[in-house]
């Protein structure tokens, strides 16, 4: 972790982020990281789960000839 900055977080959730990379064997960045990365994937999964809009439907049965 060559380049830092301070984010301010409240000191109830920085106590759950240290005691979670804690049980984790992690640092904090790492479990941060990592928390990023599965809400990114919450988020990409939602997305994929929600019904196509009418637009996608149309070109997906669309004549690929």
């Amino acid at each position: 972790m060559a380049d830092t900055t301070t984010i301010r977080i409240s000191r109830d959730t920085h106590a759950r982020v240290t005691r979670l990379a804690a049980e984790r064997h992690e640092t904090i960045d790492e479990t941060v990281s990592r928390a990023i990365r599965a809400l990114r994937q919450d988020a990409m999964g939602a997305d994929l789960a929600a019904d196509l809009t009418d637009d996608e439907v149309a070109w997906l049965d669309a004549d690929a000839g």
